[in-house]
């Protein structure tokens, strides 16, 4: 199992997980941070690091957000999507964005 990032972070970015990662699985696309199935060794520590409440296990995925599943999967592939090692500060408009859900729409590619 591994950990992935749900529509919470769209148009929000907080990158307060991406400190804490040990092996770096963090990808960062244009409003979105995704996790790297490949590289999350499932140790955890993001989680309470997330303002936004975006981070689950895999399994304790809330059943709204079971598609992330897959698309945080494929995000972490695209080509254009690269590793973030280090916080930088959040999109201009996360304070207006971070409570607000149904943001799949809002995600760029």
């Amino acid at each position: 199992m591994t950990h992935i990032v749900t529509e919470a972070c769209i148009k929000c970015k907080y990158t307060d997980c991406v400190d804490v990662c040990p092996v770096d699985c963090f990808i960062e696309g244009p409003n979105f941070l995704t996790i790297d199935p490949d590289e999350c060794i499932d140790c955890a520590v993001c989680i309470p690091e997330c303002p936004v409440n975006a981070i689950y296990a895999e399994e304790d995925a809330p059943r709204d957000q079971q598609h992330m599943i897959k698309l945080n999967a494929e995000l972490a592939k695209l080509s254009g999507w690269k590793t973030i090692t280090k916080r930088k500060a959040p999109l201009p408009e996360a304070e207006e964005w971070k409570d607000k859900t149904g943001k799949l729409s809002q995600l760029i590619r």
